[in-house]
């Protein structure tokens, strides 16, 4: 079932971004320094391997430490497709990875250059000040899905929304440890956060995950819940403003242009492409995950077609590949999938 948006009264309310804060931790930490240097400073390695799934068409695997690490689990991705025309950022086709701590220790994303197959974690942080001085935080979010447009990455928070965070804002900290980091080298500093929002009486949207419509004119944000059977699953779509790729917003609030009801139960992730939607649902540890095909209320499940546990997933145009990634240990891959297997 397709409802409107008005009539459900689901909204998104963007806060006032945390300039002042992150231009004094950038002056704290020695100045920003960029997508184009974090690139250069690429420390771990992915290789190519063989994933299990009938639909798989390409797989890399993390170094062996990120493959069975018990406190960082993968959830989002999003590429340079999603974040530029070109489908390359300076210069290079890049996936991004999300994870979350289950020890504390907040939530990260990983830029990964598919080409030289080498990668780097960054830590998200909140800015806060503590007697007086401007320091940072880990942002503590499940962060299942992510997209990467223009210079924004948008990590979706649950029912609190989605936090979004400017590449362009990356910081390195010192050796010799200003601040607590878990090990990262580099940090991006959420920059504004948009809050969800219902009309009184309705219940919140909970952002379980995140893609990017790059068919739609202008590209739509695709929004959906993970839900279980007594849980509502929907999915939704908001417009994202061409001229300055936030949420397009009125009178100050961004509401999505549909909500549909008729998605499936224990989704990880959701992608649209051609009109058609790709859901991938995990079977837990053990047993390959599924996809299913088509639209919201009429989906065809094709079984086995990932590894176990996939999450989020995004769609590549140009090749028209279909990337998710896995998140139990020593069964994690990044991998592809060729749309046309889906019908």
């Amino acid at each position: 079932m397709t409802s409107s948006a008005g009539s459900l009264g689901v909204h998104l309310v963007r806060t006032d971004e945390n300039v002042d804060e992150i231009e004094a931790l950038a002056d704290r930490l020695g100045g920003r320094v960029g997508l184009p240097s974090l690139l250069q400073d690429l420390n771990r390695r992915a290789r190519r391997t063989l994933a299990p799934g009938w639909a798989v068409h390409r797989a890399l695997t993390w170094d062996a430490a990120d493959r069975r690490d018990p406190r960082w689990w993968p959830q989002g991705i999003s590429t340079s497709a999603d974040a530029a025309d070109t489908e390359e950022v300076g210069g290079r086709r890049l996936l991004v990875v999300s994870w979350y701590s289950k020890h504390g220790e907040g939530s990260r994303l990983t830029f990964l250059d598919l080409e030289s197959r080498r990668y780097r974690h960054v830590l998200l942080v909140v800015p806060a000040v503590h007697d007086g001085e401007v320091t940072f935080e880990p942002l503590a979010v499940h962060a299942g899905g992510l997209v990467w447009h223009g210079p924004y990455v948008h990590v979706a928070a649950t029912a609190r929304g989605v936090h979004t965070c400017r590449v362009d804002d990356l910081l390195r900290v010192p050796t010799h440890g200003l601040v607590e980091t878990f090990g990262h080298r580099y940090v991006l500093p959420v920059r504004f956060s948009y809050r969800a929002r219902t009309d009184e009486g309705l219940e919140r949207l909970r952002y379980s995950f995140l893609s990017l419509d790059r068919g739609a004119s202008p590209p739509e944000l695709v929004v959906g819940e993970y839900g279980s059977l007594t849980q509502t699953r929907r999915l939704a779509r908001f417009q994202l403003d061409p001229a300055t790729s936030f949420l397009y917003e009125q009178g100050g609030v961004a509401r999505p242009m549909v909500v549909e009801d008729g998605g499936v139960v224990r989704v990880q992730g959701a992608a649209v492409a051609g009109g058609q939607w790709y859901l991938t649902r995990s079977t837990g540890p053990w047993v390959p995950g599924s996809v299913y095909a088509g639209r919201p209320g009429a989906f065809r499940r094709y079984k086995w077609a990932t590894p176990m546990g996939p999450e989020d997933v995004a769609w590549w145009p140009s090749t028209d590949l279909l990337w998710s990634v896995t998140e139990h240990p020593r069964r994690r891959w990044v991998f592809a999938m060729r749309r046309s297997r889906f019908g």
